[in-house]
């Protein structure tokens, strides 16, 4: 994964922010929205692609764009950069390959606790039954 290849792939677009806040929410555009094109992306490999469309899919819309956006500050530069920063976490959080899991045996103290425990529930249980005369 190429960051700089993936930043220059990305289109941004800066919009109004929605919800109140008078004069300045009215004239400035602070919102920015990002959108990346997975298909057509140089940046990552066929494997690669049809990992991030597995993870990401609820993100990904029909035509295939992958679309974020943050109007948490009132500077456009600061929500650009918060955006860009979220875009390659959430990417790599993507790519990463779960660990395989180890298969392995139950060690024989581990046999034995477990069945000294139910043995000792079930004398348990037993104890609280009415007794046979």
């Amino acid at each position: 994964m190429d960051k700089k290849i993936l930043l220059e792939e990305c289109d941004f677009k800066a919009v109004r922010s929605s919800g109140p806040g008078g004069q300045h929410v009215n004239k400035t555009s602070t919102k920015v929205v990002l959108s990346w094109n997975l298909p057509d992306s140089a940046a990552l490999s066929e494997d690669e692609k049809q990992r991030v469309h597995l993870k990401l899919s609820n993100r990904i819309t029909k035509d295939e764009n992958l679309v974020l956006s943050n109007d948490h500050s009132r500077s456009q530069l600061k929500n650009k950069e918060a955006l860009v920063k979220n875009f390659l976490l959430m990417l790599e959080k993507a790519l990463k390959r779960p660990k395989q899991r180890k298969k392995t045996r139950p060690t024989r103290n581990s046999k034995l606790r477990r069945l000294e425990s139910k043995k000792r529930n079930s004398q348990k249980k037993a104890d609280r039954r009415n007794p046979d005369f």
